[in-house]
């Protein structure tokens, strides 16, 4: 087994030993997650270390580091030929980093759970499952093994926003499967549409190889989704509407303007640890989709249609940071935060820059960590009086300054205050979007001015967030109760918070540790959709 596999499979590893474990030991589940999930990113940043970012591409397997291929499934179709699934992983500069931070925000989760009670075999056994369906998504180049990692994560976490979230759990938990089950069924569609297009050039076989997607020669003369092929329908042609498609799967989970409705309510009624992987890790399998799917394999449609992905970037932006101005509960707002900061990512992509894309890879990673934390930090309030009310708050940096400390960090950390992390993504994407008129890409630069009141807008409810909670007379709503149960930070606490806050400062002050991994990634994307314009 190498070592992406074990990366991938060390949690079902632990899934396996929770299960096995009587309930009578139920108190050792959440150290064997620990356990398990600290190994991996360990195992994770190694595998960072080693990685050799200046020697990678996008559609050669030469070009990918820690690459396992076995023949998987092999079936003799008659007059169709053969079926090709291979089990087929490897990473590159774009999977890689998303691979370490999925590591660290599974961290954050579990110790998150610490004082789970209730079914901890259960919650934590799906915990396990999802780790392992993540870490199978960003490493998957075989496109049928994908799919099934992609629906495998969608298991546990519809059980645990239904079974461990609020009052309205059930609501948000269907709501949220409905809507990735609807992307999803119409993505297998285009899978087996692109299986019946291209054939491995080795064997004449086809293929769910998305390596082998990605190269134009491997397409069949006349296949539906063939590069110049007059098939269309409504009108729409294939390419095209397989490019279309394969985004709104992405676009849901991103997510983007109408598409995200899900959002605020799956984080609202989801438990602390859940939101943290939802916002940390799950919104960026729609970036990573629409990088690593949909303009890889449709670098013709992604030239075409990259003004129209700009401005729902725009959009996002915009509608996203108006609302989280407008909440009153703190965890919509930082919910809303999200769908604004990841419109960045798809204004970024838009852009087909190498400036653009990289700030939109780069506002991902940040954006991981730093959603995990504030995300982390409202469950902090709610755990000591499950409220979550900004206005029933008031002066909160009397009774607990290091709380108090720590939201400032994390809110100007997110506004994208120099310094930090999310300033590099938010002015790369800018930049990037600025240039491409310059370059041809037809991005116009007014979507660039947008986009930059987009970051004034986060500042804004950022900051009036702040000021309404945390200073001021001390004023609670359950005076007395809320004195007594309003404790600063453990010590606990703060282990999870102090490395994604110092994160978000180095990577602030030496971006390098992430561009020099994916620079020669996302110029070889750049460089195979810009020469379809």
């Amino acid at each position: 087994m190498g070592l992406l596999s074990l990366l991938i499979f060390l949690p079902l590893a632990a899934l396996l030993l929770i299960v096995l474990l009587p309930k009578t030991l139920q108190g050792t589940f959440k150290y064997i997650a620990l356990g398990f999930t600290l190994f991996q990113f360990l195992l994770a940043g190694y595998m960072y270390s080693q990685f050799d970012g200046s020697a990678t591409g996008i559609n050669q397997l030469s070009g990918y580091r820690f690459v396992e291929q076995l023949s998987w499934i092999r079936l003799d179709l008659g007059g169709l030929g053969q079926l090709e699934i291979d089990y087929l992983i490897g990473a590159d500069g774009i999977s890689l980093p998303l691979l370490l931070l999925s590591s660290l925000v599974m961290l954050m989760a579990v110790g998150a759970s610490w004082n789970m009670q209730r079914k901890a075999k259960g919650y934590f056994a799906l915990l396990m499952l999802l780790n392992m369906a993540v870490m199978g998504i960003f490493s998957a180049l075989d496109f049928f093994l994908f799919y099934i990692f992609y629906e495998v994560m969608l298991f546990p976490l519809y059980f645990l926003i239904g079974i461990w979230g609020g009052v309205n759990r059930e609501y948000a938990a269907i709501k949220f499967f409905i809507y990735t089950l609807f992307g999803s069924v119409f993505m297998l569609l285009i899978i087996v549409g692109l299986y019946f297009s291209v054939t491995n050039p080795e064997t004449g076989a086809h293929t769910f190889n998305m390596l082998y997607m990605m190269n134009p020669g491997n397409y069949i003369d006349g296949s539906f989704f063939a590069y110049g092929s007059s098939n269309a329908v409504w009108g729409i042609p294939a390419r095209m509407l397989g490019f279309i498609v394969l985004f709104i799967a992405f676009a849901i989970k991103i997510p983007i303007v109408p598409l995200h409705t899900w959002l605020p309510d799956a984080h609202v009624e989801a438990p602390t640890p859940v939101s943290i992987i939802l916002a940390g890790i799950l919104l960026k399998i729609g970036g990573y989709g629409i990088i690593r799917v949909c303009m890889s394999i449709f670098p013709d449609a992604s030239a075409s249609a990259n003004w129209w992905l700009g401005l729902i970037g725009v959009i996002s932006i915009l509608y996203g940071a108006l609302n989280a101005l407008a909440q009153k509960d703190f965890k919509r707002t930082i919910a809303y935060s999200s769908v604004s900061h990841m419109g960045f990512v798809l204004l970024g992509l838009a852009s087909l820059t190498a400036e653009g894309v990289s700030g939109a890879m780069f506002q991902m990673i940040s954006h991981g960590f730093l959603s995990a934390s504030l995300f982390f930090l409202v469950g902090v309030i709610y755990d000591r009086v499950h409220d979550r009310y900004i206005y029933h708050f008031r002066g909160l940096a009397n009774i607990m300054p290091k709380y108090t400390g720590y939201v400032a960090i994390a809110f100007f950390a997110s506004l994208g205050l120099p310094g930090f992390s999310a300033f590099i993504g938010e002015a790369f994407v800018i930049i990037g979007t600025f240039n491409a008129e310059s370059v041809g890409t037809g991005i116009p630069r007014w979507m660039a001015i947008a986009g930059s009141l987009g970051i004034l807008l986060s500042a804004v409810y950022f900051l009036w967030t702040l000021q309404r909670m945390f200073f001021g007379k001390t004023r609670l709503k359950g005076s007395e109760e809320w004195f007594k149960a309003l404790k600063d930070l453990t010590v606990r606490e703060q282990v999870i918070l102090f490395p994604a806050l110092a994160l978000a400062l180095l990577l602030g002050t030496m971006p390098f540790l992430v561009f020099d991994k994916l620079n020669a990634s996302v110029l070889n994307l750049v460089t195979l959709i810009t020469e379809q314009l």
